[in-house]
């Protein structure tokens, strides 16, 4: 099976990865650590591949920006307003700010480490089975809190956070550092401990991975700027496409499923996905790559 995978066209591998990436961005499972699992069974991992599965999450990126792009064309014009049209929006556009600040510094100052020491398959594996039990943590202490009564949540909407809540959803986001815990994961999951409703922070999720994915794209294009060259555009271009593609329809269905259902069913997969990854590397039944 890995050496199949191993001999598939370089573009095939571009939109399997392309794929993988879109439909995991925005749900709390982790697609840098599923790009790193793929790209392993895929035989993909030199310091182009890196570069390659930062740089595909603009295409997940677009795909919100297409989604929301009434509600980010209303903030956009609300900017230069002096009602309280007006100042929604700049609220909104600072907050974003400043979630996305904590995970910038760190990722600049620990990113070179990071990738160097836990961009590995059984890390990865370990990080995805204790992102699962956080997850079902949090919903049992959501579940908790109703007992006796609903207790409806501190914050329902996106205008109602204030920067304290925005810098709390950011710190969270810095967890999503360490491949497998998961971006969406660790600011929804973060949202909800920090008092917001699952459907805002849900959404406040997806407006943050615009500023976040776009930096991280850019940033390590730029650092890698001397490995490519124009004959890599085809690959990029087929890993942005089907990232956008496949971003696009889980955005589409995430926000309707958290409406009526609770994150329990990505924790379970997380911590079965970890385990099974650790006994295939354990029992050498999978040959990841080095």
């Amino acid at each position: 099976m890995s050496e199949f995978l191993y001999s598939l066209p370089l573009l095939v591998k571009a939109a399997l990865i392309g794929i993988v990436e879109g439909l995991t961005e925005f749900l709390p499972i982790s697609s840098t650590g599923h790009l790193i699992l793929v790209e392993h069974l895929l035989g993909f991992t030199d310091e182009r591949a890196k570069v390659f599965a930062v740089a595909i999450q603009s295409g997940a990126m677009v795909s919100v920006l297409w989604y929301f792009r009434v509600r980010i064309g209303l903030v956009l014009s609300g900017l230069s307003r002096s009602d309280q049209t007006g100042v929604a929006a700049r609220r909104f556009v600072f907050n974003l700010f400043l979630a996305f600040m904590p995970a910038a510094v760190l990722g600049l100052a620990f990113g070179s480490a990071i990738k160097r020491w836990l961009f590995a398959p059984v890390p990865v594996a370990l990080a995805f089975i204790l992102g699962g039990i956080i997850i079902l943590w949090v919903e049992r202490r959501e579940q908790t809190r109703q007992v006796g009564g609903p207790r409806a949540p501190r914050i329902s909407t996106m205008d109602a956070m204030n920067w304290r809540d925005a810098v709390k959803v950011g710190v969270a986001q810095s967890f999503a550092l360490i491949p497998g815990m998961s971006r969406s994961g660790a600011t929804i999951i973060g949202g909800m401990l920090f008092g917001l409703s699952r459907q805002t922070a849900t959404e406040f999720s997806f407006f943050l991975a615009m500023p976040t994915l776009f930096a991280a794209g850019a940033y390590d294009l730029w650092k890698a700027r001397e490995l490519l060259s124009s004959g890599d555009l085809p690959l990029f271009g087929v890993g942005l496409i089907f990232s956008f593609l496949s971003a696009l329809l889980c955005v589409h269905w995430l926000i309707r499923f958290v409406a009526s259902n609770t994150f329990h069913v990505f924790a379970w997969y997380r911590i079965g996905f970890g385990v099974l990854v650790l006994l295939t590397a354990w029992t050498g039944a999978v040959r990841w790559a080095a």
